[in-house]
């Protein structure tokens, strides 16, 4: 779940990989959350003599040369990234271990993609995808026994539930107030802005509109923006600057969604949480209530609710457990395609359906192993009569 140490985990199978003499490549949604890591990562496996690669799109120059150079020949055992690991001009010398952060934001084609860079000699590399929110398909595939499932949801000892509240933005100025009074008490808060349209430029443009509005109502508050538009340095930069305590109130779009930790922030603020899924919403609201003291979130709705974004925010409300809100997003939104690309829908099955036959999927597990294991001969030829091309897409 958010917050309880997934990123250790992942360090830990990294030394793995190299100890067994293969390269381990860490692939990242965004780049302030492979900056996170890579930083974590230097500090926790260069003490132990093991090179740790950066590679974002936005690295230019001789220094992204020499990364690449250094994974083709192998003098660099462990690479953190973003989409940048699975372009055409990369190449691994062993790629052992593909480890996908935070994969409810990646698509299928880019998960196989990375996989693809270490197949070689009708070998593949493991696979260890990690998230708080596990996407439908991902649970549908953990039904089916595809997926190896392992759960980690305790929280570090001392750990509060964040207290969450569903308000109209009629009630802005309460609001308002609320965050007035939370960093009047020492505490820090988040307000984040989101826009129907998937713009970058204007969601950025409602962040800074919203960072003006706030800076004229609460003029006693230290206020600092971040978005997406921003360049690299400056976002780490102005989120250094809120995690050490001098800034009071960070406006930003969703790009803080993943990997920001900053234990004394205890407020956080959605606009028009209506717009968001239930993923994105709960990604969000871990970036608080990761220090001892009791945290809030305020999920601000326009308008009239849709009956899906009701249960959506009534989701929220009721749990704090990420696995119990996957299993509701499952609900909702349905498991997509094991052997396609969608990830949320309705299965395209003739006769079974998995909700209903769920109680079959031990016996259809069984089934298919004694297959495997007294008539291996008939498993290619079933595989490609009913799945085709199609059977690829269930490695990742």
């Amino acid at each position: 779940d958010v917050g309880s140490g997934k990123t250790v985990v992942a360090a830990l199978t990294c030394l793995e990989a190299v100890e067994a003499g293969w390269q381990a490549a860490l692939m990242a949604p965004t780049e302030l959350l492979a900056e996170q890591h890579f930083q974590n990562f230097q500090g926790w496996l260069g003490p132990l003599g093991v090179p740790v690669g950066r590679l974002t799109g936005r690295r230019r120059g001789a220094g992204r040369t020499a990364c690449l150079g250094a994974l083709r020949e192998g003098t660099i055992p462990v690479a953190v990234g973003t989409h940048a690991l699975f372009q055409d001009e990369v190449d691994f010398a062993r790629l052992g271990l593909v480890i996908i952060d935070e994969q409810h934001r990646f698509g299928v084609h880019q998960r196989l993609a990375l996989h693809e860079k270490g197949r070689r000699d009708g070998l593949h590399p493991h696979q260890l995808i990690m998230t708080a929110t596990p996407i439908p398909r991902t649970l549908a595939m953990t039904a089916y026994a595809d997926l190896d499932n392992s759960v980690i949801d305790e929280l570090p000892p001392g750990r509060m539930p964040v207290r969450t509240v569903v308000v109209p933005d009629t009630r802005r100025d309460e609001v308002i107030e609320r965050v007035r009074n939370a960093c009047g008490a020492g505490r820090q808060t988040y307000w984040v802005c989101t826009l129907i349209e998937e713009s970058d430029a204007l969601q950025c443009r409602a962040a800074a509109d919203t960072a003006a509005a706030l800076s004229e109502a609460l003029p006693d508050l230290r206020i600092g923006l971040v978005h997406g538009r921003l360049k690299n340095r400056d976002k780490v930069r102005i989120m250094g600057t809120f995690q050490n305590g001098d800034l009071d109130l960070l406006v930003a779009t969703t790009v803080i969604e993943v990997g920001v930790d900053v234990p004394n922030a205890g407020l956080m603020i959605i606009e028009n949480a209506e717009r968001l899924g239930l993923a994105q919403l709960h990604q969000l609201r871990g970036r608080v209530g990761r220090g001892r003291r009791e945290s809030s979130c305020v999920l601000l709705y326009h308008g009239t609710l849709s009956e899906i974004a009701r249960q959506r925010l009534a989701a929220l409300r009721e749990t704090h457990d990420g696995f119990e809100i996957a299993r509701r997003d499952l609900d909702l939104r349905g498991p997509g395609e094991v052997l396609g690309t969608r990830q949320a829908g309705a299965l395209q099955f003739h006769i079974a359906d998995l909700a209903r036959d769920r109680d079959l999927l031990p016996a259809v597990e069984q089934a298919a192993t004694l297959l495997l294991e007294r008539h291996p001969g008939h498993v290619a030829p079933l595989i490609r009569r009913w799945l085709g091309k199609g059977a690829r897409y269930a490695q990742v």
